[in-house]
This record gives C-alpha cells, sequence and structure tokens, in this order.
C-alpha cells in the first residue's frame, strides 16, 4: 500500500535541525578573551593580632575572563567590541596538562600575596627584622624538583633536622650540603608538620642544580587573602594596598571605588601584566573612579577610552599610595 513520503522528509528535516543546534553547542579550540568582575579587595583579607581599620570606600582588583567557545558563543565573541577571540594555545600552553597550568596560576596569586605582604610590613614595621622562626617560600621555579610539591606560602621549618632560623640561615644549610645529596625538610602547611625530601636537578634559567624554592623571612603577622578561583599574579598592587588601608588608621580611599592592577614584589616595585585593557573596561563598569596601573603598561592604553575614570601609572608602591592621598598622579 502506498504512505505518503512528507512524513518521512519531516523526520530527516528535524534530525538535521537538531544536529545542526547540536553542533553550535559542541566547544571548539578558541577562547573568548574579556572583561572580568572587579572586586573588592577589603573584605577578602584578614588578619590577628593587629587593630583594624575600615575604611569608606573600595579597593577592586581587576581580571580578565577567559570562557571556552562553541560555534554559537563564538559569533556571539565576534560581535562583540569587548571580547576578542584566541586559541587555546594562547590560555594552556602545548604540552602542559590544564590542571598543572591553573595550579601554577594559583601559585602566582599566592606569591602575589606573599610580595603584597612584605611590602606592606617593611613600611610600617621593623619587617624582616623583625619575623617568626623559619623559611617562607616566596615561589617555586617552574620544572624544577619542587614543583607541584611545594607552594607559596609554605615555612621551611627545619633542614635535615637542624631548625631554620630564617631565610638566610635556610640558604647556607642548603650550601653545606652536597648537591647529589638528598635534602630533608620539615614544613608548616597551614599550620600543619608535614615532610619532604629533594634532590636537586639542572633547572632555572641557569641550568644550574636546584630544588628551585626562592625564600624570605616569616611573616610575624598571620594574614589570609581570599581570592578564591582568580588565577596570576596580577592582584599584587591592590592586595598591599588594601593590607596596608587596614592596618592604618588613615582612609586612602576616601569614599572612592579605586581600581587597579599590577604585579608587586617584596620590595614594593610594580611590574608589568597582560590584559590591561580588559581590566580597565572591568574597572569602568565597577564606578572606579581611579585606576592604578603600572607605568611600563601605560603603551598599552593609548587609545583605550577611560571615560571620565583617572588612570595614574606608578612604579611602586609609595608612589601608588602617595598618589591616593593626593588624589593625582606622581611626577
Amino acid at each position: 500500500m502506498w504512505k505518503p513520503r512528507r512524513p518521512l522528509r519531516t523526520v530527516v528535516g528535524v534530525v538535521i535541525v537538531l544536529l545542526v543546534l547540536a553542533a553550535a553547542w559542541v566547544p571548539i579550540p578558541y577562547y573568548s578573551e574579556g572583561p572580568g568582575p572587579a572586586q573588592d579587595v577589603l573584605p577578602r583579607i584578614t588578619f590577628e593580632g593587629m587593630t583594624r581599620y575600615e575604611p569608606t570606600g573600595h579597593l577592586d582588583l581587576t581580571t580578565v575572563r577567559f570562557l571556552q567557545l562553541t560555534p554559537l558563543t563564538a559569533l556571539r565573541a565576534w560581535l562583540d567590541d569587548t571580547l576578542s577571540i584566541v586559541p587555546r594555545d594562547a590560555v594552556y600552553p602545548p604540552g602542559v596538562p590544564t590542571n598543572v597550568t591553573d595550579q601554577r596560576g594559583m601559585s602566582q596569586m599566592d606569591q602575589s600575596k606573599i610580595a603584597a605582604t612584605a611590602t606592606v610590613l617593611r613600611a610600617l614595621g621593623d619587617y624582616p627584622t623583625e619575623h617568626d622562626p623559619g623559611a617562607l617560600i616566596e615561589g617555586v621555579v617552574e620544572n624544577c624538583p619542587a614543583d607541584g610539591k611545594l607552594f607559596p606560602g609554605d615555612i621551611v621549618t627545619a633542614i635535615d633536622g637542624t631548625r631554620v632560623r630564617d631565610a638566610a640561615h635556610a640558604a647556607r644549610l642548603f650550601e653545606a650540603i652536597p648537591t647529589r645529596a638528598p635534602l630533608h625538610l620539615r614544613l608548616d602547611v597551614d599550620g600543619k608538620t608535614e615532610r619532604a625530601t629533594f634532590t636537586r636537578a639542572p633547572c632555572g634559567p641557569d641550568g644550574k642544580p636546584l630544588v628551585g624554592v626562592s625564600m624570605i623571612d616569616a611573616f610575624p603577622l598571620d594574614v589570609s587573602f581570599s581570592s578564591q578561583d582568580i588565577g596570576g599574579p596580577s592582584a599584587g598592587l591592590m592586595w598591599a594596598l588594601g593590607l596596608y588601608e587596614l592596618l592604618t588608621p588613615e582612609d586612602l580611599t576616601a569614599g572612592r571605588t579605586i581600581a587597579g592592577t599590577g604585579m608587586i614584589g617584596p620590595d614594593g616595585r610594580v611590574y608589568p601584566i597582560g590584559g590591561i585593557a580588559d581590566k580597565v573596561v572591568a574597572a569602568q563598569r565597577a564606578g572606579a573612579t581611579i585606576f592604578l596601573a603600572p607605568k611600563s603598561n601605560m603603551a598599552d592604553l593609548e587609545g583605550v577610552d577611560t571615560g571620565d575614570m583617572q588612570v595614574i601609572p606608578v612604579r611602586t608602591f609609595d608612589e601608588a599610595v602617595a598618589a591616593l592621598r593626593q588624589g593625582s598622579s606622581p611626577s
């Protein structure tokens, strides 16, 4: 018996439409890059043993957001002037597992918190003359034996059974142990005692036998920064300003919303970062009236519309503090 073919064509058409819709949501090896959220650092900083002074304004760190694309979201990103499309290799280097890249981003963030704390303690007190026992791990060198096993914020309390007084003492103990001999470390990790053993291996920029850690004197202040899933080193300047603001009665914010970015060293120097144009947009969306930027990043902002927001270039933490006091750019 003859049957009409229309229902079959309808079914095929529906299947094709469903396949096209499904393909539109299949991830592709590209990411959108654009402004992320700006977040106030002040409520994210906690400490014990010292008076806390709450300011009247806000100090916002700024971020860049990367999102993996599908054909549909790629079209949306292409139409959005605030977004750019970058290949996956620009976000996750080839040959490096994604979890390793993410972990290194978190370690960079932790390193920025340590540098920020060291900067503020130097500005306000007698650190590093006054310090707790032990050597604080400030950074870990990629692809060295300590990479992925030790992290910024861990404290070396003993080396081969000898208690560590400070970072200089730890360095002398390292040097006294033959290069091929194992080093047995006792660590304070978030208040818990852990142990680790390393044998130095050629790594780092010079290919010398190293464990692969940089150390500074342990802090006399117990301070914590909550960054959640934000990675990278570029929040250092804002962490430092936030901690300084909370430890001093002077109100640098004066009721303003102040945003910024910049990697900071333990000596207070401010270094350039990536994605600064996106971070300017993030600051504008947060209602910031002032944006603090590394001076060496200013060329990247040529032609960027900053609207009514004042962009202040800074080279050091001290310049940033002075600029907020004066409400203008340092000379």
